[in-house]
């Protein structure tokens, strides 16, 4: 099972969001939800690969030091393996969501919607203020993003040693 799922998960991540996302426009036709399952296909197999790493690299002598003392498998992941992984976790996951907005500019440009569509309509009737004036939005929009989500991993994550509190 767990070879399997790993082969399936990297047929999927070997596939390009902007072919999902040509896949997707012809099957639920033109629109942002074609550009959402592309960029959700293509991520939760990237997700996939990096969390199991995560865990595999995991140290093992905590879980090992759970279950010798009778803990639960429950409790073996919260933990010992929670408190490990969640960090790189939470930082990917977060990621993510910076990567996927500058991404669905790229994919509403093949049909996929959202701001893409925008910028391509704007394109071609040659209105490049209001291209420029999108584009420094999307720009403004993913350091807000950037930021936001540097405030969420200090928060549930808790300030790292060597780094101030702001």
């Amino acid at each position: 099972f767990h070879f399997s799922l790993r082969r399936i998960f990297d047929g999927f991540r070997g596939v390009d969001q902007l072919i999902w996302a040509l896949v997707f426009v012809r099957a639920v036709g033109l629109g942002p939800l074609a550009g959402v399952l592309a960029i959700a296909v293509a991520d939760i197999a990237v997700l996939a690969k990096l969390y199991a790493e995560a865990i595999e690299n995991a140290e093992r002598r905590q879980v090992e030091g759970l279950r010798a003392t009778g803990a639960k498998p429950s409790l073996v992941v919260r933990f010992g393996l929670l408190p490990q992984v969640f960090p790189v976790m939470l930082a990917q996951a977060l990621y993510f969501v910076e990567s996927n907005t500058r991404s669905a500019s790229v994919l509403g440009i093949v049909g996929a919607g959202g701001i893409g569509l925008s910028i391509a309509e704007r394109i071609r009737i040659r209105a490049w203020d209001e291209v420029a004036f999108i584009i420094i939005l999307l720009l403004i929009t993913v350091a807000i993003i950037d930021w936001l989500s540097a405030r969420v991993r200090a928060r549930l994550i808790g300030e790292r040693e060597g780094r101030s509190a702001h």
